[in-house]
């Protein structure tokens, strides 16, 4: 049986709705998953399916926890706390260890540092903690010369930019987040996950692969010493998977600043929306020059790691780029392995959330969104109207399937 769909839609985004039945008519019938969109400080989509799931359920978003912690350094960059341009070992003098003495702020938030692993790798322990993984990378030679190239640096980045927070400002990264960004704004968007939100939590489910995408998962280049390999921990004796990271206690609890975030969709576009508009009355918190430099490619072409097409802003994935080419440039955010996307469309003014409890495949964002982002973006460019630049403009403001008519009725399957 076919999940209901429950939440709402603003008046224009009955189509989004749609969609998103259509979407969860697709998958199997234990399917759990959440959308939401703001559209400058307004909510416009929340949206929910699945057992043991609501509006309020948190899941682990993996990578999509390197959108709030690099949304923490855009803030000390933008305070002047940070300068993007000056050496890492300025401020932490023992990472110039091995050759790493010119490398720049800038440089490890596009990627481009080389320090994507441990040769040694790391324990279980040790990668739930961003402390000890900052520790062991100080002395870690690069994996190419720095600024030459880049690749992503997916279970680390936290850790390098947090140990970087921590020595300017005296106080950790989740500490600064949880200040700044997710109290004032009530977020469910958690950096360490209090003992008492547990009970909110649900488990990630693995991928239940089909014969066909087995097949694709079978073909990949493996091997214990690819650059792959070290960034992802899968060359010491014992690798974990990802779904038991994000299911580890002590991940969440620790709010490991590159893949241990959890997080709602609302929490998800709220964070989204908080950083480009005005949302409960506050200032965006970020200025229009930080918006820009943020979302600016600094680094696209072929990843080392991903051995793929990727592009990254300063700390965040360049989503048009990426994914969604229909959207604003400068669009900014992160996905995450399990399937989650957030981001940033300032263009547009439009902040998008999704998560999904079992892993999607492939990695990363979740196929489905690439429709669940164009029904959004159609229906927040029809309400406000065609702007010059609007790409396809004609084809965002065509109607799009049948309007639903009742809140939680029965998913439209067409």
């Amino acid at each position: 049986m076919t999940p209901e769909i429950h939440g709402s839609v603003a008046e224009g985004y009955e189509a989004v709705r749609d969609e998103f039945a259509a979407v969860v008519a697709a998958e199997p019938p234990d399917f759990a998953g959440q959308l939401s969109a703001y559209v400058q400080e307004r909510r416009v989509v929340d949206l929910w399916a699945g057992a043991e799931t609501d509006g309020e359920t948190l899941f682990g978003v993996f990578s999509s926890t390197k959108g709030a912690a690099h949304l923490v350094v855009a803030l000390l960059v933008q305070d002047g706390t940070l300068e993007l341009d000056r050496e890492l070992a300025r401020y932490w003098p023992e990472f110039a260890a091995e050759g790493k003495s010119a490398i720049t702020l800038r440089e490890l938030l596009a990627h481009r540092a080389g320090v994507v692993g441990s040769d040694a790798g790391f324990t279980d322990d040790e990668l739930a903690d961003d402390r000890a993984v900052a520790e062991r990378l100080a002395g870690q030679r690069p994996f190419w010369r720095p600024g030459t190239a880049f690749g992503y640096h997916a279970l680390v980045i936290g850790a390098l930019t947090g140990e970087v927070v921590r020595r300017a400002t005296g106080r950790t990264l989740q500490e600064v987040y949880e200040e700044r960004i997710r109290a004032p704004y009530e977020l469910d968007f958690f950096l360490g996950l209090p003992e008492a939100e547990e009970p909110r939590f649900r488990s990630v489910q693995p991928l239940v692969p089909t014969a066909e995408q087995q097949a694709v998962l079978d073909a990949r280049p493996t091997g214990p010493h690819t650059l792959t390999s070290i960034a992802f921990n899968e060359h010491v004796p014992e690798p974990g998977t990802l779904e038991g990271f994000a299911n580890s206690r002590t991940v969440r609890a620790k709010g490991q600043a590159s893949a241990g975030g959890v997080a709602s969709a609302r929490g998800l576009a709220g964070m989204y929306a908080a950083a480009i508009s005005r949302v409960g009355g506050r200032a965006p918190l970020l200025k229009p020059d930080t918006i820009a430099e943020a979302g600016q490619v600094h680094s696209i072409g072929f990843d080392l790691v991903m051995r793929a097409h990727k592009a990254y802003g300063l700390g965040f994935q360049a989503t048009a780029e990426n994914w969604y080419p229909f959207l604003g440039a400068g669009a900014f955010g992160h996905s995450g392995a399990g399937g989650t996307q957030a981001f940033a469309d300032p263009r547009s003014g439009l902040a998008y959330g999704y998560t999904r409890r079992r892993m999607s495949f492939p990695g990363g964002a979740a196929p489905e969104n690439e429709r669940l982002v164009r029904a959004v973006h159609r229906a927040a460019v029809a309400q406000r109207g065609p702007r010059r630049g609007d790409r396809d403009t004609e084809h965002f403001v065509r109607p799009v399937g049948r309007r639903s008519k009742t809140l939680d009725g029965p998913p439209h399957t067409g």
